[in-house]
């Protein structure tokens, strides 16, 4: 197999597949994803088939590869396991390569989950969002609380040993004694991995013109603290390590594929609205699944974005992403970031130690407004 196109730029890399088909669209979701149905799933995985193989970046070794959506386990299992033996062609996986798969509880199955963890795939991402029926609803999720459950025992009898639970907090009419009950019933099983996030209402969203009219009755913003609070406390309790704002693992179980993105890694993606980094240079594909499919089949120019990113925007990007993690800010000394973190420092939102910098507890609830403080 020839070289990479990039080949000495770093040993290995972060493959990311994105497929973009769910049961339903989620009305608090603005990833590119579509409820389709039909010749259209075939053709699509058949497309992305198609680029993986045709990849400038063949021979570049996968440390991480992550199936994310959209649904993957949405699609049929041979077109799933078709793409993944494509992409282990391209790109061989490292000796300790983890490979994720995100599921909906309500696309788990028993001879799914068995092929693919006997195809390779060793970790498994459940999109659960909430153990309680009524938020399941308001979420416009197509499972209940009784499949999550399922799934996630489905994941075990499979042999998955590291498996994640996605859920939200600060949702519509939620309380915080609800939180508490999801939190309980996630901790009960035991995963590996916990990604805990604070709904956000992105536009283009049924929740955002929801929002606008005054329709969507969320927590205030002192409840929505109280809830990340019993989150931090909850977590720490039953033996998980906050290594990002919103993720929690028990050790030795952390995402080192987000964490590729968290550092500012270079990472690869395939399909429709997957965003891939190389060098400096940042650019989206072609989202739509039918135009991604006429231009792959017609072998045209995939981009429907790209950005060269320059010096300001790579530092930006660095202060941002790395002080979300528990690994923090690296910084040297004479580093003008240390001068402008004094008052944040003073303020019990940032500490500086071994050079480096890092949010303290409370600082968590401020990141975006340190970011913006230190650059």
């Amino acid at each position: 197999m020839t070289p990479h196109a990039n080949a000495g730029a770093t040993d290995s890399v972060a493959v990311y597949l994105h497929i973009p088909f769910c049961p339903a669209k989620c009305g608090y979701c603005d990833f590119n994803s579509y409820a389709m149905r039909g010749d259209i799933l075939d053709r699509t995985m058949k497309a992305i088939v198609g680029e993986v193989q045709r990849s400038p970046h063949a021979g570049w070794p996968a440390k991480t590869i992550f199936f994310g959506g959209g649904t993957p386990t949405f699609v049929a299992t041979d077109a799933l396991l078709e793409l993944f033996d494509s992409v282990l062609a391209i790109h061989p996986p490292t000796a300790d390569c983890e490979i994720t798969s995100e599921a909906n509880p309500g696309t788990a199955d028993a001879e799914k989950f068995n092929a693919m963890r006997r195809a390779g795939f060793n970790r498994l991402s459940i999109g659960a969002q909430s153990f309680d029926e009524a938020e399941l609803t308001a979420l416009d999720r197509v499972h209940s609380p009784d499949e999550i459950h399922r799934a996630f025992e489905l994941a075990r009898e499979a042999g998955f040993e590291n498996v994640n639970l996605d859920l939200m907090f600060a949702l519509p009419n939620q309380t915080v004694a609800r939180w508490k009950r999801n939190l309980e019933t996630a901790l009960a099983l035991e995963p590996e991995h916990l990604s805990l996030y604070c709904l956000t209402i992105e536009p283009n969203t049924r929740f955002y013109r929801l929002h606008r009219r005054g329709l969507l009755p969320l927590p205030t913003d002192d409840a929505q603290r109280r809830m990340y609070e019993l989150t931090l406390d909850m977590t720490e309790g039953a033996g998980y390590r906050t290594y990002e704002i919103s993720n929690f693992a028990r050790p030795g179980f952390e995402c080192r594929h987000n964490l590729a993105y968290w550092r500012g890694e270079e990472y690869v993606a395939y399909g429709p609205g997957a965003v891939e980094r190389v060098g400096n240079v940042r650019w989206t594909h072609i989202k739509h699944p039918e135009r991604y499919c006429d231009a792959v089949e017609q072998d045209l120019p995939l981009a429907c974005e790209s950005e060269t990113l320059n010096k300001e925007t790579l530092q930006f990007e660095r202060v941002m992403l790395r002080l979300r993690t528990a690994e923090g800010l690296p910084v040297s000394p004479g580093d003008q970031l240390l001068t402008r973190a004094e008052p944040l420092i003073e303020r019990g939102w940032l500490q500086a130690a071994e050079g480096t910098l890092r949010l303290t507890r409370e600082g968590r609830h401020w990141c975006n407004r340190i970011v913006i403080e230190l650059t």
